[in-house]
């Protein structure tokens, strides 16, 4: 039986990589790719083989989330591939009208409500709906792995800097509703595991007013980031791995 890879979040720099990086190297592998938008031209004229990727569009309400898992259960089965990698990329950090707090001064609510619901309660959402799916799909025997795009700055013991509270703090929250799921998948689910993964500074939109500060040879390019995560992935599907680990690009565990 054949691999398949779902890819949450797709549509960012981070998950078209990830897609492109699956289907040219592992030649037997299926993608499923779930986004807000259609499969954007960048990454199709990278796609080589099409048959392989399957894009759902949702636009993250609970229904269409819903949807979404039950579809893509019908479409593991009429493929005949197990699904043992997801990941998780939906993040923000900036936008026209948001960005990180230098001082507590600068809090706003709407912004925190903003950043939580990218960074923390759209995957935790998503956690909550795929465990029907592995619970009927893997029935506890399959090993896989659950990872999600967290950051090094969301690290509680790691903070000696203070600021980007939104951001920073909606991270962490990330990281303890990943760390909870996991201990609670394990009852029906013991071979899966989960990964909060800290991808460095990738040269994205979401990175880009801050790269000056950014030590040479430390930004790194999406597709660079993709073949980390691929391999970190791998390394969590090994025998006797940690059931929840916070792990940067490099391999390196995080504090949580």
């Amino acid at each position: 039986m054949s691999d398949a890879v779902l890819v949450i979040g797709a549509q960012s720099e981070i998950g078209q990589s990830l897609i492109a990086k699956v289907i040219a190297e592992e030649k037997a592998s299926q993608v499923i790719a779930v986004s807000r938008s259609d499969c954007p031209n960048s990454l199709a004229s990278r796609v080589s083989d099409e048959t392989r990727l399957t894009w759902m569009r949702c636009d993250y309400s609970d229904q269409e989330m819903a949807d979404v898992v039950e579809r893509c259960g019908v479409l593991l089965a009429e493929k005949n591939v197990t699904l043992n990698r997801l990941v998780i990329c939906n993040g923000r950090l900036h936008d026209s009208t948001i960005s990180p707090e230098k001082r507590i001064e600068d809090l706003d609510r709407d912004t925190l409500h903003a950043i939580f619901e990218s960074n923390a309660v759209v995957p935790a959402l998503w956690l909550k709906h795929l465990k029907v799916l592995l619970k009927t799909h893997l029935k506890g025997r399959i090993p896989a792995v659950i990872a999600v795009l967290s950051a090094r700055i969301g690290s509680i013991e790691d903070n000696g800097k203070g600021g980007w509270y939104a951001y920073r703090a909606s991270k962490s929250a990330l990281n303890m509703l990943l760390k909870t799921s996991a201990i609670e998948y394990q009852r029906t689910l013991p071979e899966l595991r989960f990964i909060a993964f800290h991808p460095g500074t990738t040269d994205t939109p979401l990175s880009k007013p801050f790269q000056r500060s950014v030590p040479e040879g430390k930004l790194f390019t999406p597709d660079f980031v993709a073949a980390s995560l691929l391999a970190r992935l791998s390394e969590s599907l090994a025998v006797n791995t940690a059931l929840a680990s916070f792990v940067a690009w490099d391999g390196s565990q995080i504090p949580w």
